[in-house]
């Protein structure tokens, strides 16, 4: 068992964070939309592929350009997710091509999490911010094949992105920034941002937008442990998506 464990966390990448951040915005756009079907399935499929390739081809790049030995590690699952998500997003692009553009729309912001990576320093907050970008830029994708009138679903988008953004500095305050004060107080000054923005989308989204501004401002500094941490934003992207489902 303990094997097995060690494969999967070789293949899966560990950023936890990032799943809910590439599965909320996509299923707002895709259960949106009118006519969503296999397509948006596949898209997923592809999706979340692309991200495994990315995660394993650009810490391949870090370690190697190191010389370290453990590079090695990220060179398979590298070459098999880029399979697997070729082999489903060709298919896709042939007979959508709109997604080639969609696709060259997002590699700006693939290439600053590489150059990122590259230097060793995923966590600095401009990468996680252009991470968050392309993720939910893909609730208009989804929307978009499921037959939603391009630019129709722009508010929920925004609404993920005034979210995610916020959860970049939000989560430094808990656990690699969880002394500074300056942290802190950025985090609850771009959270009151994002609720009165929010508002601006619609009312109703004042009721998640305020519980993330509270806990931006009460959780920190309270030695929360990093599953509680985790499981308080699995909850707080689960009320977004529920919300945005409700109000668009």
């Amino acid at each position: 068992m303990a094997r097995t464990g060690a494969k999967r966390s070789t293949w899966l990448p560990d950023q936890h964070g990032a799943w809910a951040m590439l599965a909320v915005p996509f299923l707002a756009g895709t259960l949106l939309a009118p006519r969503p079907g296999g397509a948006n399935a596949a898209l997923f499929a592809a999706w979340l592929l692309g991200y495994v390739a990315a995660f394993h081809a650009q810490q391949w790049l870090r370690l190697a350009t190191r010389g370290l030995r453990s590079a090695r590690r990220h060179r398979l699952p590298a070459l098999v997710s880029s399979a697997a998500f070729a082999a489903v997003a060709v298919p896709l692009a042939v007979l959508h091509p709109w997604l080639v553009a969609a696709g060259l729309l997002a590699a700006p912001f693939v290439a600053v999490n590489t150059y990122y990576a590259w230097r060793g320093r995923e966590r600095a907050l401009v990468n996680g911010l252009a991470a968050v970008v392309p993720a939910c830029g893909m609730l208009l994708v989804a929307g978009r094949l499921g037959g939603a009138v391009p630019g129709e679903l722009w508010r929920p988008a925004v609404a993920c992105l005034l979210y995610f953004a916020g959860t970049v500095p939000y989560v430094k305050t808990m656990i690699r920034e969880r002394n500074s004060t300056a942290h802190r107080a950025g985090s609850v000054a771009f959270h009151a941002a994002a609720l009165a923005a929010a508002v601006c989308l619609s009312p109703w989204l004042a009721l998640p937008f305020t519980a993330y501004l509270a806990r931006a401002a009460a959780l920190p500094g309270r030695g929360l442990r990093v599953p509680v941490v985790g499981a308080v934003e699995v909850a707080c992207s689960l009320a977004l998506l529920t919300t945005l489902l409700l109000v668009f």
